[in-house]
């Protein structure tokens, strides 16, 4: 028997794909055919970009299941989530690398000024000009805001380029060998390349304020990994324009995909479009692992990556 879902965001062709053979009936929210769906559909499926709110999940009185295809669920409300007894699953792990290289890409990109070095050359500029010196990367000193699986990934990568490591986080890791600082402002002061990779929360909720980007200083690269509510964006734009930090390197935003003109303009910045684990192959991993998560639910079977909440 056909299990019937709701997409609650945008789903990749392939991940359709696989839903589809795999008997699912899947239903978009954002225009039900069938007036009685709303009862039928047990489970909901999207990306790290969904928005599950009480509202929605009050017009699905069925649904037991929410499968994320991401890491992030800071969208999910899981004070409702909870008190309708709904599991939710993610799908940690398998982007760590991509989300790590990309990190690190980010580094050197800002460090080095490698768009704006392609943009010289493109422009025509190096005709009459030479290029702005730069910041050499290794052996410069890394700070990481958050060291789970993807702090610990872009530590290793960092050690290959030599870069003394910190961390702040809330509580030191007794396996690992680098610093650890319990507020991150007093990272912030020690380190040249300041990376952001904690989950968006209330906790986190501008955890990268005003105070954090005057102790990373006028020498210090901002590179944000996490989720744009982890950075006061505004301040940030403030501390870029009036140079209190010397650039930043944005994957994530506030109110993506919409970014603030003066964010676009600066050119102290590096920028991208949430692109963290945008491979073919993490994303074919992704939905593999998303699509593991619903057959386990639908055989009551111990599903393989619940999110902690939910453990």
């Amino acid at each position: 028997m056909a299990q019937e879902i709701l997409q609650v965001t945008p789903l990749p062709t392939f991940m359709m794909q696989m839903l589809q053979q795999g008997d699912y009936v899947v239903h978009d929210h954002t225009h039900i055919k069938d007036p009685g769906a709303l009862s039928k559909v047990t489970a909901l499926v999207g990306t790290g970009a969904s928005k599950v709110d009480k509202k929605l999940l009050m017009m699905l009185p069925n649904v037991k299941l929410i499968a994320i295809c991401g890491v992030g669920y800071d969208g999910v409300d899981m004070a409702a989530v909870k008190e309708k007894k709904i599991v939710v699953t993610h799908t940690p792990g398998v982007l760590t690398d991509d989300v790590a290289d990309l990190a690190f890409g980010l580094v050197l990109s800002i460090g080095r000024r490698i768009p704006q070095a392609d943009k010289f050359v493109r422009n025509g500029d190096w005709v009459d000009d030479a290029f702005m010196l730069t910041h050499k990367v290794s052996g410069a000193r890394l700070g990481l805001v958050g060291m789970g699986r993807i702090g610990r990934a872009i530590a290793k990568r960092a050690s290959a380029f030599d870069m003394p490591i910190a961390y702040a986080s809330r509580t030191p890791k007794a396996d690992l060998p680098y610093r650890f600082y319990d507020n991150v402002p007093a990272l912030a002061a020690e380190v040249d390349y300041l990376v952001v990779a904690v989950p968006g929360s209330d906790d986190t909720h501008h955890l990268i304020d005003t105070e954090v980007l005057m102790a990373l200083g006028q020498k210090g690269y901002l590179i944000n990994m996490a989720r744009g509510s982890v950075v006061n964006q505004p301040a940030l734009v403030q501390a870029l324009k009036d140079k209190v930090i010397a650039g930043a390197a944005l994957d994530v935003f506030w109110d993506e995909p919409m970014v603030d003109p003066e964010l676009r303009r600066l050119a102290n910045v590096v920028l991208t479009p949430h692109i963290a684990s945008a491979t073919v192959e993490t994303r074919h991993a992704m939905a593999a692992l998303t699509m593991q998560n619903l057959q386990a639910f639908y055989d009551k079977a111990v599903l393989p990556t619940p999110v902690p909440e939910c453990q």
